[in-house]
Order: C-alpha cells, then sequence, then structure tokens
C-alpha cells in the first residue's frame, strides 16, 4: 500500500541531482529494498510505507524475512539495495555517527527482551539514558523509572533484577526501557513468543495503550494472529522475501491466497503433509544402543 511520493529535483552547479528526500505521509519510507546474504535472497524488491500513528503487523512463515526487514527500518542491517527513509529523510546511507541520533527516536523490543541480568530493573530502564545523554541531574531519573514502569504495570519493581522476574514481566520492563528516550517509532520483535495466552494478551493491550497515549508508530513482527488480529492497524504477509497480501484483519482472514490461508490457519501444506505421512523403512531387526558398544 505505498503512498504518491514526490521527488524534487535540486539544481547545484549545473547540476541537477535528487534531493535525499520523499515527500509523503509516512514515517517511515521503504523503497526497492533487496537484501542478500551470499546468494540467498532474504528481502526482494520490497516497497512500503508505514503510516505514522498507526499500528503495522508483519507476518509470515519463519525465515521469511520478517525480522530483517525490521532491522533495516532501524539500521541495524544495510540494504544490498535500495532506500530507506525516515520522515521524509534517507537514512541508509548516513554513517554510525549520523545514525546514533536518529536511531534515539526508535525504540526496539527485542524478542527475548534482552535485559542486562547484572543490573537492576531500574538500570536497565535508564541504560538508553546513558547511552545517549550526559546526566547531570541523577535525583530526577528515580521519578522517570517510576513513570516508565508504572505505564507498563510494573511500578515497585525498580530494586528487582531480571532473575527476579516471571517471562511477561521481563517483556513489559523490556517495554519500559524501549520507551526511555520517548521514540516515535516503537519495533517489536516476537513480543508475545515464550508467553501464555492472558500474559499475550497483556503485551497487546500495552501495545494499544502506548500507541493510544504516546502516539507512537508501531511494526510489530508476530506468528501470533491472534495478537495480529487484535493490535493491527494494517496486516503486511512476506513469503519468499515478497509481499503476498497487505491490509486490514478483514482483507487478510479473506485473502484468496492459499499461502496466506495456510499461514492464518495453521495449516501444513499438501506437499509436506504427503512426506509426513509417507511409510518409513521398518527395519526387521530392532537395535540397542549396546549393539554399538566395542
Amino acid at each position: 500500500m505505498m503512498t504518491r511520493r514526490k521527488k524534487r529535483k535540486v539544481k547545484k552547479d549545473d547540476e541537477t541531482t535528487e534531493p535525499s528526500v520523499i515527500e509523503g505521509d509516512g514515517i517511515i519510507v521503504i523503497k526497492d529494498l533487496t537484501k542478500k546474504f551470499g546468494g540467498n535472497v532474504v528481502l526482494d524488491n520490497i516497497s512500503l510505507t508505514i503510516e505514522k500513528g498507526k499500528t503495522t503487523v508483519i507476518i509470515g512463515p519463519s525465515g521469511c524475512g520478517k525480522t530483517v526487514l525490521i532491522k533495516h527500518i532501524i539500521l541495524l542491517l544495510r540494504p544490498s539495495s535500495g532506500e530507506i527513509y525516515f520522515k521524509g529523510r534517507r537514512i541508509d546511507n548516513l554513517n554510525e555517527n549520523e545514525l546514533y541520533k536518529v536511531r534515539t527516536n526508535y525504540g526496539f523490543l527485542f524478542q527475548g527482551g534482552a535485559l542486562f541480568d547484572s543490573l537492576s530493573v531500574a538500570d536497565n530502564i535508564t541504560f538508553p539514558i546513558r547511552q545517549h545523554y550526559k546526566v547531570k541531574y541523577w535525583s530526577k531519573f528515580d521519578e522517570f523509572v517510576k513513570t516508565k514502569l508504572s505505564m507498563v504495570g510494573l511500578e515497585g519493581f525498580q530494586k528487582f533484577y531480571p532473575s527476579n522476574l516471571s517471562g511477561g514481566q521481563r517483556k513489559r520492563v523490556a517495554l519500559a526501557r524501549a520507551i526511555a528516550l520517548n521514540p516515535e517509532v516503537i519495533l517489536y520483535d516476537e513480543p508475545t513468543t515464550g508467553l501464555d495466552p492472558i500474559r499475550s494478551d497483556v503485551i497487546n493491550e500495552l501495545i494499544l495503550k502506548l500507541q493510544r497515549e504516546l502516539g507512537v508508530t508501531s511494526v510489530v513482527v508476530t506468528h501470533d494472529m491472534t495478537s495480529a488480529y487484535k493490535i493491527a492497524d494494517r496486516i503486511i504477509m512476506l513469503h519468499n522475501g515478497k509481499i503476498i497480501a497487505d491490509g486490514n484483519a478483514k482483507h487478510i482472514r479473506e485473502h484468496p491466497h492459499p499461502v496466506v490461508q495456510q499461514f492464518i490457519h495453521g495449516q501444513v501444506n499438501e506437499d509436506d503433509l504427503a512426506v509426513l505421512r509417507a511409510s518409513g523403512t521398518i527395519f526387521q531387526t530392532q537395535f540397542l544402543p549396546r549393539d554399538f558398544e566395542e
């Protein structure tokens, strides 16, 4: 679902050049993105506009390039070809020092939470502040941490360590850390993985809350269709490095592509099913471990 983009030609020293700015209503614009690892094409000429203040969910089978795509959005990976824009500015060609400032506009919730085990909850949450800013007023940190934890329903957990927390609590602390810099965009990599349905729904509610109360733009990678249907303004499905479906929940539920239907219903395709059901070789003699001992 691409918005129309315009490029203005700028004349300088009698030469016409293309500025690194794209106009349009997308806070993130991805243009003709291809990513290769060796000879393996993981993302194949993808173009995509992420709308400001909306939640875009990316689904697809394992290995289809979902996590690779969101890592390009924050430039943890660089494209093999193509362009990436944030708020109209091209960012894939920036050096690391320039990207350092751009990344303060993003929060990232990693699949496993990625908390520092040796740091308290409070120190985990303030870690991005320490990395990006010179702190003068340490006394303000207590109130800062309290505010972030209250947003994820964990006020009072400041002095706990990750080893003292449940899986769901660790995810919520990681989310509090992800919003530490008041980001405009939050990227979620499999936010409900490893959680039971109730704890998963807590994360879903927090994603909706942050979008509603902070006005953030959310990009969520997930296999969890219950979660996808609940939180998404828009769902995009990747398959073999390409976008094969793009729309709201109703559009995805009714999409005619057989791969989409197989994925959202958790069905094995006929070819894989035939292999699984094929008769295996039955040996006349069943071996025991001692048969292989000298």
